[in-house]
């Protein structure tokens, strides 16, 4: 992967991470870092499912069902996140 791949796969993470959080109601007391982190993992797998149920990427522009589908994946681990991260706090308690 090149330097441009990189810095791309990076600013593609912000923004499904940052849209996953906008999704999940309530506070997420999440680092910058980490949201990043489950945004580009979130891009990785919801491309994956996105061409596993038929959502072609093959589409001129931008492929909303693709970015849907790395959205709703991106909600899901914000909001897994912060039940996982909440818990151990409290159980610290």
């Amino acid at each position: 992967m090149t330097v441009t791949g990189i810095i791309t796969a990076l600013i593609v993470g912000l923004i499904i991470g940052a849209l996953g959080r906008l999704v999940v109601p309530g506070r997420q007391n999440l680092p910058i870092w980490l949201t990043m982190v489950i945004g580009v993992v979130a891009a990785i797998i919801g491309t994956f499912i996105a061409n596993a149920i038929g959502i072609s990427t093959d589409t001129p522009g931008v492929d909303w069902g693709e970015l849907l589908v790395q959205v709703i994946v991106a909600a899901i681990g914000v909001a897994a996140t912060v039940a996982i991260m909440g818990r151990g706090r409290r159980s610290a308690l």
